[in-house]
C-alpha cells in the first residue's frame, strides 16, 4: 500500500532540506513483493524531496519512471557498485546479486533515462580485484556514468570470520596477502571504524590505490563529486 503522505509533509518541507539516501533496497526479496522502496520514492517525488540511491540490483529499473521524472527536476541521482568484471570472482563473492554486465546495463538504462549515475568501484579487495580499477572505471564510463568513486574492502568485526573462511576456501593462495594488506592500512587491525579512515585506509598501499583511481578518472573525464540535488522546490 502507498505510504501515508501526511506525516511526510513536515519531513519533506524546505525547513528539512536534506538529501535522503537509499542503499541496496532493490536486492531484498521483500522489495520485489511489497515494493516498499517504490512507495517511498513516490512520496519523495510528490514532495520534491531529493534522493540519492546506491545499489547493485537491477530492480531499480522498475522505478525508472519515478527516477527519471525526479532527475528531470534535479531531485535524483544513483550510484551503481561494481566490485569486479570477472564473472567467476563475482559469482563466488556476490552469488545472489546481478552480474557485472547486468550492472553496467543498469548504468546505461539510467543514463539513457536522464538519471545522473555514478560508477562505484566498491569494494576494492586488495590482492584480488585491485588490478581491475581502471577497467571497471572504463566500463562504467562507456556505459554512460558521469562520475566515479571507490571504497576499500571493510570488515566490521562480525564479518571477519565469514570473509576469512571464504577467502581461504575460494582463494587460498591469496588469503594471507589480502588480510595482510588490510592490516597494513588499519594500523595492524582488519578494521578501523573511525570516519574518514574506514572507507579508504591509510599508508602506502591506500595512497597507491587512490593515485591510480585519480589518474584513471582524469583520463576518462569522470567527476568525483556527488551530483548536486535541488532542495529549493
Amino acid at each position: 500500500s502507498r505510504i501515508g503522505a501526511a506525516p511526510c509533509s513536515a519531513a519533506c518541507s524546505r525547513a528539512w532540506a536534506s538529501t535522503m539516501a537509499i542503499s541496496s533496497a532493490f536486492c531484498s526479496p521483500v522489495e520485489h513483493s511489497r515494493a516498499i522502496t517504490r512507495a517511498c520514492l513516490d512520496v519523495l517525488r510528490d514532495y520534491n524531496h531529493p534522493v540519492s540511491i546506491v545499489t547493485k540490483g537491477t530492480g531499480i529499473l522498475r522505478d525508472l519512471d519515478i527516477l527519471s521524472d525526479m532527475a528531470a527536476r534535479g531531485l535524483a541521482a544513483v550510484g551503481i557498485s561494481v566490485t569486479t568484471l570477472d564473472r567467476d570472482i563475482a559469482r563466488g563473492m556476490e552469488p545472489r546479486v546481478p552480474s557485472p554486465q547486468k550492472r553496467l546495463e543498469v548504468i546505461r538504462a539510467l543514463t539513457d533515462a536522464g538519471v545522473p549515475t555514478r560508477i562505484m568501484v566498491s569494494p576494492v579487495v586488495p590482492g584480488l580485484t585491485d588490478t581491475e580499477i581502471e577497467a571497471i572505471l572504463a566500463a562504467g564510463q562507456a556505459a554512460g556514468a558521469r562520475a566515479a568513486s571507490w571504497i576499500m574492502l571493510r570488515l566490521p568485526l562480525e564479518v571477519v570470520p565469514l570473509i576469512e573462511e571464504w577467502l581461504r576456501d575460494r582463494h587460498p593462495d591469496r588469503a594471507d596477502k589480502i588480510l595482510r594488506r588490510l592490516r597494513e592500512m588499519h594500523g595492524g587491525k582488519l578494521y578501523e571504524a573511525q570516519w574518514g579512515r574506514r572507507m579508504r585506509g591509510e599508508g602506502v598501499y591506500a595512497r597507491m590505490i587512490a593515485a591510480r583511481f585519480d589518474a584513471a578518472i582524469r583520463r576518462l573525464g569522470l567527476d568525483t563529486g556527488t551530483t548536486p540535488l535541488r532542495t529549493d522546490l
